[in-house]
């Protein structure tokens, strides 16, 4: 799923590298060795197939899909159905789409994440790292994490489970124990102490049940054995289920789809209002009508914990946010070709400056 996410997130940006007002709405499908592509776009400077099909091989490449043999390479049939954008959505200055968007922010971490989908997010980065810069070798790209804490009132308190499954090469007894160790040693153990950084709090990883790929040996894995498919994995590019979610996925989508960029905004709000002090915790909640140039409706929630109530605080958002569609992306600059890096390691608790809805806004109350 997520290298479908890639795959329609490079989409996007070799359009608006292009176009800055392209529509995009590209979904992907990958099964085996093909790739099928669908959805539509608009553009004064339209890609044409042989170089969509550049952008699609580039991006399995610099994913890690180049071993020939393990049934998924970037030399994969590619199937392009993509075709052109309805004419009346293209001249909507409005919202894209009816629906909720979310977003969400909390003290627990100094990213202001939910710190398991922080933590299942730093571990997959590491061991993409070690991946890529061979520091344990025989890895393959495919891989998860799965993250437990214990919580009490709202704040977590123990780590009690870490899980980590990686797809790798052939190997024996031997070399698999030593993969898992170094996977440990190198990857879990240090994720564990940036996150007791970031969060003030110790968790003791002796106490921890760690657990790499405790079904043993996983050597088929990727697109080869399992179908991938855009925009289903919403709740790992969000808060990890900590904080609800509207249901609509980002990518491939340009920022006139207010699934992505209300969420964006939303993210960037709520992280304000806890990074300026009003709350501890803070959830956001737009509504939109298709083609309407502002929300519909305006919802917060600081589970308790807001200085102010919250009609305050809605009023204060309403005062210092431009919240139309257009005010939206002008804001966050969603028109450049920025999206690539958000389709892995989650869209939020990111530090990098194409993440402009990772900013925060000093608000004075």
């Amino acid at each position: 799923d997520k290298v479908c996410d890639q795959i329609s997130d490079a989409i996007l940006d070799a359009h608006l590298a292009r176009d800055p007002f392209a529509r995009v709405a590209c979904e992907s499908l990958v099964t085996e060795n093909k790739i099928i592509l669908a959805g539509e776009i608009s553009a004064h400077r339209k890609l044409n197939k042989d170089e969509v099909e550049e952008v699609v091989r580039n991006t399995i490449a610099k994913i890690g899909y180049i071993h020939k043999g393990k049934g998924f390479d970037n030399t994969a049939e590619i199937l392009n159905l993509l075709h052109k954008q309805e004419p009346a959505l293209h001249n909507n200055e409005g919202a894209g789409d009816q629906g909720l968007m979310f977003g969400y922010a909390c003290s627990q971490t100094k990213e202001l994440m939910p710190i398991p989908v922080l933590l299942a997010h730093r571990i997959l980065q590491k061991l993409a790292d070690a991946r890529k810069q061979k520091t344990i070798p025989n890895l393959l790209p495919d891989a998860k994490s799965q993250v437990s804490f214990k919580f009490a009132n709202r704040q977590p308190v123990e780590l009690p489970v870490v899980i980590v499954s990686t797809h790798h090469e052939e190997l024996n007894i031997l070399e698999f124990e030593e993969m898992k160790n170094q996977v440990l040693e190198q990857v879990i153990k240090p994720a564990i102490a940036e996150i007791e950084e970031s969060s003030a709090r110790i968790f003791d990883a002796q106490k921890c049940k760690i657990e790499i790929n405790p079904l043993g040996m996983w050597t088929e894995g990727g697109p080869a054995a399992d179908t991938g498919l855009t925009g289903r994995k919403i709740i790992v590019d969000t808060y990890g289920g900590w904080a609800q979610h509207g249901g609509g996925a980002f990518s491939g989508k340009d920022a006139t789809k207010v699934d992505r960029s209300a969420a964006y905004m939303a993210r960037h709000i709520s992280k304000s209002i806890v990074a300026s002090g009003i709350a501890e915790e803070c959830l956001l909640q737009f509504g939109f009508v298709i083609g309407d140039e502002k929300p519909v409706s305006l919802m917060v929630d600081t589970f308790g914990s807001g200085k102010l109530p919250e009609a305050e605080i809605v009023r204060i958002i309403e005062s210092n946010f431009d919240l139309t569609v257009k005010g939206i992306i002008e804001y966050l600059s969603l028109r450049k070709p920025i999206f690539g890096p958000s389709a892995s390691y989650g869209h939020f608790g990111r530090w990098e400056d194409e993440f402009t809805w990772e900013k925060v806004k000093s608000i004075s109350w």
